[in-house]
């Protein structure tokens, strides 16, 4: 759980200028539109049935009230009527993953946010995450290129430039015969990966536009748009092969910054297990250039060392300021954020100051940092403010059924849970054993190892006894409150306050 906290880091700061973040969906309640032409509906009953007549099908996890699910119907019901008349048809189907008879079956395809969509082979056996555009044209050509061969044998030069661009990763083969087991663990690669990656196969690179022209293989060979301009590698066992593609895609330094081709790579970074190295500074700056050539230096030393590399400038990282709760006269800032969350700082950097800093963390001699709000003196209001300082005490000590909200002030859907939230909390508010609480997840710290805060809103229920379950279900006074009921460890039956009659 801790590390898939530090994944969507970097997807939630994309998401407040390029509109890349739909992993929580906190939409009001609301009716979806009529029955689709094209897009199948699946449910419990006909699931397992539907997919299994399919070699290629792509399934959508859906919640009605999902204002991000909204947002992607029409798009996905244009590119399935499209998708119809491809040779072979493309199948594309949606799950309403809100209704009860088909949680265990969202459960089983770990659904944790709205819409997932999925991509199911050979019959359900193999299953792929769907990591391609949410608009009608970009789902045609992603799903139009994974329901073809996993790798596209390149004969010829024009074939070579139709294929690879100059501004992402491309993994080709180079063979002397397709056949053998080199080429057969090449393509279960290719099958392994093809929803991240895009490969080809030759037997000719004289045809590829760069890498020594003479080899005639087996060889893989990575072309990547920074860093060297390529690398090859020869040893074919499959795990080797897939260690060598993840370690060669990412840069020594990736770059933050608002260029859109650059956010594959960023996405990257933090999908990676490592710990994450983050230095954020104006690129204008007059000392930008030093500090960025000697941070350079520092990742190019500590290759191998479990510690990944990222530079932002400041105007395109203003989302994960936000989500980490940085301010700007910290910049030039060096943040370096383990798997596990915990977090060291050092701020106003100057360029000499990075590999000392560096190795003062590696030798453990950096202490942690935690970032809190001062506990409030006052906390009267229905909905309990929680810190990071008073969490351990309110939620975890106090022996009470406990519903937190993580926020953020910024978030609109937060904003209209607000008030939903203020109700419940008055309905509870003769029940001493009842406290619903907020926590500004961007002002405070979350221990990752118990909450996984991919997106805002998240809430959390503590049962008196110490179950701990995350709340997913709508966001309704009513939805809440049974939620609640259903899962609090109850001492007296709860008593509707005067509001409520």
């Amino acid at each position: 759980m801790a590390s898939r906290a530090s994944i969507y880091f970097l997807v939630l700061a994309l998401s407040l200028f390029a509109s890349s973040f739909t992993n929580i969906c906190a939409e009001e309640s609301g009716s979806e539109s009529e029955s689709k032409e094209f897009v199948l509906t699946l449910d419990h009953s006909n699931f397992s049935d539907t997919v299994s007549k399919h070699d290629f099908i792509v399934v959508e996890f859906y919640a009605p009230w999902c204002g991000h699910c909204k947002k992607l119907a029409p798009e996905y019901e244009k590119a399935a009527s499209v998708l119809s008349v491809h040779d072979p048809p493309v199948i594309l189907a949606k799950v309403d993953a809100n209704e009860g008879e088909n949680k265990d079956l969202a459960s089983d395809f770990e659904v944790k946010g709205f819409p997932t969509i999925k991509i199911l082979r050979n019959g359900g056996k193999n299953v792929q995450e769907y990591k391609g555009p949410r608009d009608a044209d970009g789902i045609v050509d992603y799903l139009k290129k994974q329901s073809g061969p996993a790798s596209v044998v390149i004969k010829s030069v024009e074939d070579a430039s139709s294929l690879i661009d100059d501004k992402k990763i491309f993994i080709v083969g180079v063979f002397p015969k397709f056949s053998g087991e080199e080429f057969e663990n090449f393509t279960s690669l290719a099958e392994k990966l093809r929803s991240d990656y895009e490969f080809g196969h030759t037997l000719d690179a004289k045809l590829l536009p760069r890498g020594e022209s003479s080899v005639t293989g087996p060889i893989v060979r990575i072309l990547k748009p920074f860093d060297e301009r390529f690398v090859d590698f020869q040893d074919f066992h499959v795990d080797a092969l897939e260690k060598f593609v993840e370690e060669s895609s990412l840069p020594t330094v990736t770059v933050f910054n608002n260029d859109p081709n650059n956010h594959p790579f960023v996405i990257k970074f933090f999908n990676s297990p490592n710990a994450k190295a983050m230095l954020f500074l104006n690129f204008s700056s007059e000392t930008a250039d030093s500090i960025k050539s000697k941070y350079r230096e520092v990742a190019e030393q500590s290759k191998g060392e479990g510690i990944s590399f990222l530079i932002g400038d400041l105007e395109a990282s203003q989302g994960a300021f936000q989500y980490f709760g940085l301010k700007e006269e910290q910049v030039p800032l060096l943040v370096i954020q383990k798997a596990e969350g915990e977090k060291y700082l050092k701020p106003n950097l100057e360029a000499d100051h990075i590999a000392p800093w560096v190795k003062d963390y590696k030798d453990g001699n950096v202490q942690p940092y935690r970032k809190s709000e001062p506990i409030p003196e006052a906390n009267n209001e229905p909905v309990k403010v929680v810190v990071a300082d008073s969490l351990q005490d309110v939620v975890f000590n106090s022996g009470k059924n406990v519903l937190l909200e993580f926020y953020a002030p910024w978030c609109g859907h937060c904003k209209k849970l607000a008030p939903i939230l203020d109700e419940v909390a008055i309905s509870f508010q003769n029940d001493a054993d009842v406290v619903i609480a907020k926590l500004d997840a961007t002002a405070n710290d979350v221990p990752s190892d118990k909450f996984d805060v991919k997106g805002y809103p998240t809430m959390y229920f503590r049962s008196a006894s110490g179950k701990l379950l995350e709340y997913d279900g709508e966001r309704t006074k009513e939805a809440i409150i049974d939620f609640i009921e259903k899962n609090r460890d109850k001492t007296a039956p709860h008593e509707p306050s005067k509001d409520e009659l």
